[in-house]
């Protein structure tokens, strides 16, 4: 008899779509902090923040790059110095981390008390995903691996009618990377086959080069955020590519 398996799934570009609203709370927290942006984000900022979002690794970044497209920055001069631009603009403007990341939480917060249908609807989850969520509910043990914070996590899953304990889902809350979770899993499942699937490269990179995580089944999301550049780069790393229809078979 073959080891029962068991799935650890990234959220955003995974599971769900987020980028338009990410985009948006990006845009709406940045105008708090800086004054001569419009209120309403101009729907070309959007459509460039899509083509950007592969970038991105934690939600408060879209703060910055929202940022960084209203002073006139491109998509090729953000992409060709991504983390310098980044560090830059929090050094020039004297902003940290951890004071992003709570204002990014808080402009969700109150996007969401103010009109949840409509936040809702701005994280619509890929074709086919809830009823594979659903599936996976009643067929194997799952988690979901982020570093969106677990209250929204929660909220999506839920608007969805997807049934997930909370201490399955680990986010942005328990600052943890996802190599940590994982190994943390594969010591609660030493005897299950571990399946992880993200869209973003080097994410899976850096589990691929642990040697505790040798036994973890790699799947790179075609489907999520991610560039043909980082494609190419994937199967050359030897990475598991998949379109979402083969996953939805899994």
């Amino acid at each position: 008899m073959t080891n029962p398996t068991i799935f650890a799934l990234d959220f955003d570009g995974v599971i769900c779509d987020s980028a338009v609203e990410t985009a948006i709370t990006g845009w709406k927290a940045a105008g708090t902090l800086w004054q001569d942006m419009p209120k309403a984000v101009p729907q070309p900022f959007i459509e460039k923040f899509r083509l950007l979002r592969p970038m991105i690794e934690t939600g408060y970044e879209a703060i910055l790059v929202m940022r960084l497209l209203h002073l006139g920055e491109t998509i090729d001069t953000i992409c060709c110095d991504y983390n310098n631009r980044i560090q830059t603009l929090l050094h020039d403007d004297k902003l940290s981390v951890s004071h992003l990341k709570q204002l990014f939480g808080e402009t969700r917060d109150i996007w969401i008390e103010a009109n949840l249908a409509n936040w809702i609807n701005m994280n619509p989850l890929f074709s086919g995903i809830a009823a594979k969520l659903n599936r996976l509910n009643q067929q194997h043990d799952w988690y979901v691996i982020t570093t969106k914070q677990e209250r929204f996590v929660k909220q999506i899953l839920e608007a969805n009618a997807i049934d997930l304990a909370d201490e399955r889902i680990f986010g942005l809350d328990r600052d943890m990377s996802k190599v940590e979770v994982l190994k943390i899993l594969l010591e609660c499942h030493p005897h299950e086959n571990l399946i992880f699937a993200e869209d973003r490269l080097p994410t899976l990179l850096n589990v691929q080069k642990n040697a505790e995580l040798a036994n973890v089944k790699l799947i790179f999301a075609l489907w999520g955020y991610n560039t043909d550049e980082d494609k190419a780069l994937a199967s050359q790393a030897g990475l598991t590519l998949q379109q979402l229809e083969n996953f939805l078979d899994l």
